[in-house]
């Protein structure tokens, strides 16, 4: 890990907010070019090779002004490749690429448990959310959860004292919902605001389950007090186990929808918690130890050979793909080409807005 120049930072935020580059797209892209400088000046062409039109680059000028604002409220950037990221999300298999934080962000550092649930929670299990965030901050774990009503805000008030982390869908200078301002207030003061979205974005529908893969990427484990079913708290748990993180789960009465969900994930296997003791049980005992790393990064290939071998395959990787996503290793099987080179294609696709990236490594016509 190192720390990165203040050049280098804003060609990292430059990359990140560019269109059709997701968090595994800019791994790549890094892994390819070495640094985002480097990536940043051979996009517009990769784009075109991929079949795209009018590429443009985000605003220089436009991500230097995000960073000075966000210094200006006390915030900071803070990238994937630095000593300060969290390491629970440095270990996922392509973390966000930077997150924006204001508050405290030595917090980030000490260990987590993330506890969400219902908007629209039970007034139980609100009182046993307030308990168990308690229990489980004075035990050492620092608390994470979204900000949202409900749940959320409960499990943030209980743990304020000792320390918490909320991950918004929005900009981090966003209060959303707009009654949990006083809450955000404190959160700022005395805990921690964490998001990867731009300073001023508002919450969207499609950002939230990426405020819900950092939640549980943070967090050694996922408590689930109250989910209905295809709730977001169910999106949480389930990136949860995608992430090797432990989910954790409060029974509930079978008469009530908001218990549902986690009646279900404790069918699944999920570990019933009626006490903070059955979280810190299972816990404890990965408490200090690393998260599972990453695939260490191959060398860059030279960029000029790979693409040669790349126009030799377009044709049979473009016919290979279709609306259904198919795992990449697989695509690679099938055709029996260098894998640099089929990568180098999907890259370009991507770069292009033709091909888009599904979870699990598979990709699929846009």
């Amino acid at each position: 890990m190192a720390q990165l120049t203040d050049s280098e930072r804003r060609a990292w935020l430059r990359l990140s907010r560019t269109e059709n580059v997701g968090p595994v797209t800019f791994q790549n892209l890094i892994r390819r070019f070495g640094t985002a400088t480097a990536a940043l000046e051979e996009l517009p062409r990769m784009a075109s090779r991929g079949g795209g039109k009018n590429f443009v680059l985000p605003d220089a000028a436009q991500a230097e002004q995000e960073i000075a604002q966000l210094n200006k409220l006390g915030g900071r950037l803070i990238a994937a490749c630095e000593p300060e990221f969290p390491r629970g999300l440095a270990a996922l298999e392509a973390p966000p690429p930077l997150i924006s934080v204001l508050g405290h962000p030595h917090l980030l550092q000490k260990e987590m448990v993330a506890i969400v649930g219902a908007r629209n929670a039970s007034a139980l299990a609100r009182k046993f959310t307030d308990t168990l965030a308690r229990e489980l901050g004075f035990a050492g774990l620092v608390v994470v959860s979204g900000l949202a009503r409900g749940i959320d805000a409960s499990a943030h008030e209980a743990a304020l004292a000792v320390g918490t982390v909320a991950v918004v869908a929005g900009g981090v200078d966003i209060v959303y919902p707009p009654e949990n301002e006083k809450l955000y207030a404190a959160i700022r003061d005395q805990g921690v605001i964490v998001s990867e979205m731009r300073l001023g974005e508002a919450p969207q529908a499609r950002h939230f389950p990426r405020r819900n893969r950092i939640i549980s990427g943070l967090a050694r484990g996922v408590v689930v007090v109250e989910a209905a079913e295809k709730s977001g708290s169910l999106i949480t748990a389930q990136y949860a186990l995608d992430q090797g993180r432990e989910v954790f789960a409060v029974p509930g009465s079978p008469l009530d929808p908001r218990a549902r969900g986690a009646n279900r994930l404790i069918r699944e296997g999920a570990s019933l918690t009626e006490h903070a003791e059955d979280v810190l049980a299972v816990l404890r005992p990965m408490l200090g130890a690393g998260f599972a790393e990453p695939d260490a990064a191959s060398p860059a290939s030279p960029a000029a050979g790979l693409e040669e071998e790349a126009d030799r395959i377009r044709s049979r990787v473009e016919e290979a793909l279709g609306p259904a996503p198919v795992e990449v290793d697989e695509l690679i099987r099938q055709l029996g080409a260098p894998a640099g080179a089929v990568l180098t294609v999907i890259l370009e696709l991507e770069l292009a807005g033709r091909c888009i990236r599904h979870p699990g490594n598979r990709v699929s016509w846009a």
